[in-house]
This record gives C-alpha cells, structure tokens and sequence, in this order.
C-alpha cells in the first residue's frame, strides 16, 4: 500500500518536474529595452514585400507564384 503511493507520488512528480522543463524551454525570450529611444526597424520591414492578399487574383506577371499543396 506505502510502495504504491510512493510509486504514484513519484510519477505525478516526474511529471510536474517534465511539464515544467517544457514550459520553461518553450517559453519567448525576453525582449530587449533600447535605452537610445530610437527604434529599430524589424526585418519584417526591410524585406521590402508587400503582405501577400488570400484573397486577391493572382497577377500573371507576378514575381512570386503560390504553391498549391
């Protein structure tokens, strides 16, 4: 009876400790504060291409083509 509590003690925990490495590998890195007050453009913005619109017809003189899948 003591073995098999201890036993399932010892799986709940493994997997408190389990979910909690998980959670802590998986979580965002913190961002960083800029102290100079300028900011920075992301990549995002530098890529130059336009958000591609779903729903628009695609052109046929287009430099990107859509996969279908």
């Amino acid at each position: 009876m003591l073995s098999t509590l201890l036993v399932i003690a010892g799986v709940l925990g493994g997997l408190l400790v389990l979910l909690t490495l998980i959670v802590h590998l998986s979580a965002r890195p913190a961002t960083r504060v800029h102290t100079t007050g300028a900011r920075t453009a992301s990549w995002v913005a530098d890529a130059g291409q336009p958000h591609p619109d779903t729903w628009s017809p695609m052109s046929a003189t287009g430099t990107q083509s859509r996969v279908v899948r």
